[in-house]
């Protein structure tokens, strides 16, 4: 069903992982969606990772819907402002921004990842969780809400990994996390008497390419990217979505609410971290 038939989304990073499965899925459902990462055809991919923002913007077209890809660097100020500039100018509208963008995992040494906070690399861990991440989903945010805001309706979701306030292991990623949370919250606030909503959503552990591309042992209890695409167009066609807005929620939980499956048929639950 092209239950987003007509309506225009901008997802962040979406040249793989996440970012790339919830295109999928807006796709499925109807969406125009312009996708954003720096990986082209022309430059080659970041990290030697598969994915370009050309091949994100053709599933989404293979899907049934339309895909725009468009590279944009979400550190670069100008470059964010000039894609919102060009949403406005050849969509005239935005109904959903998808807040993907994120750095912190770029360059991962598992190792180093779980050293105490004075050993981490101080540089590494705030230009990829701090600026990669949360500034730029915030900047993002700042580009888009003008747009929503003159329609008095639409839809920011910012991914995260939340677990109800656990410590997720890595001081640097764990503040990062609870800072888009917090963000949403607040973004969530000021643009509810606009008609406009906010909300985090956290998937579990996802086939990502970089997770398969570590080749580990067991990968059962994992999603795939489009799991969390499924939860993102759920919401996006939720006319009651105010009712919601300001809230961290679960790919899980949401797959139970809305009657959504994975790729493979399964449902898995929320993902939890052990206590």
């Amino acid at each position: 069903m092209k239950k987003l038939e007509g309506a225009v989304a901008v997802v962040t990073g979406a040249t793989r992982g996440a970012g790339r499965g919830i295109a999928r899925a807006l796709g499925g459902a109807g969406a125009t969606v312009i996708v954003t990462g720096r990986s082209t055809r022309e430059a080659g991919a970041t990290e030697g990772l598969p994915g370009t923002v050309e091949e994100a913007a053709e599933d989404v077209t293979s899907r049934g819907g339309r895909g725009v890809g468009v590279r944009c660097d979400h550190t670069d100020d100008a470059e964010v402002t000039a894609l919102f500039e060009r949403v406005r100018r050849d969509h005239g509208r935005l109904d959903l921004l998808v807040n993907n963008a994120w750095g912190g995992y770029e360059q991962y040494d598992p190792a180093e990842f779980k050293l105490p906070f004075w050993e981490q690399p101080t540089a590494k861990r705030w230009q990829g969780m701090f600026v990669a991440g949360v500034r730029a989903q915030l900047l993002a945010s700042q580009r888009a809400a003008p747009i929503l805001i003159a329609q008095r309706r639409g839809l920011i979701v910012s991914t995260i990994f939340w677990d109800e306030g656990k410590y997720l292991g890595n001081l640097f990623y764990d503040v990062a996390k609870a800072a888009i949370a917090r963000m949403v919250s607040g973004m969530a606030r000021e643009l509810r008497p606009h008609g406009v909503a906010a909300v985090a959503l956290s998937c579990g552990f996802m086939r990502t390419e970089r997770v398969l591309a570590a080749n580990l042992p067991d990968y059962s209890g994992t999603e795939s990217p489009e799991y969390d695409g499924r939860a993102v167009a759920a919401l996006a066609a939720e006319p009651r979505i105010l009712e919601r807005t300001g809230e961290v929620l679960y790919t899980g939980q949401l797959a139970r609410d809305y009657g959504f499956v994975d790729v493979d048929g399964s449902q898995p639950p929320v993902f939890r971290l052990p206590d």
